[in-house]
């Protein structure tokens, strides 16, 4: 078997997989397989560790499902971590800013990261969402950095 890391959409939303856990890693499935030494970074035994493909799965599943594992659990940190420039992981980034827009939960960390020119690196919350709109992107790019953000 390829993969041992479970996969979001195949989970129970109280799964004994990360009942304990007060943090959630979020990766894309690939990364497991191209960049494992990337897990070593996000300990097992602090982070509930699931997998998505957006290839394989709608991101409105996914993160519907992301939504129900939050309702039901009490974390403190939810981080994602996708290679960067990939046309289905991004949607891991914005899915997961989408989702704590809809639960409206305070108090639960969220982190963004990409795997870069074989390296782990932190991308805020801000250009998570400005990267949505490819209106502001271009902006940015034109040299109008007054974006606001909302």
């Amino acid at each position: 078997m390829v993969y041992r890391i479970p996969r979001l959409i195949d989970v129970n939303a109280k799964s004994r997989l990360f009942r304990g856990k007060d943090k959630l890693l979020i990766i894309g499935r690939c990364v497991e397989v191209e960049h494992p030494w990337v897990l070593d970074e996000f300990p097992s035994n602090e982070y509930g560790i699931l997998s998505v493909c957006l290839e394989a799965e709608h991101v409105n599943m996914a993160g519907f499902k992301l939504a129900g594992i939050l309702a039901r659990g009490n974390y403190k940190e939810v981080a994602v971590v996708t290679v960067d420039g990939s046309l289905h992981c991004t949607q891991l980034h914005w899915m997961v800013e989408e989702v704590f827009k809809i639960i409206n939960r305070e108090g639960i960390n969220r982190r963004h990261y990409v795997i870069y020119r074989g390296k782990l690196r932190e991308v805020s919350i801000d250009a998570v969402r400005t990267s949505r709109y490819l209106y502001k992107v271009d902006r940015m790019i034109r040299g109008d950095r007054e974006i606001e953000n909302k």
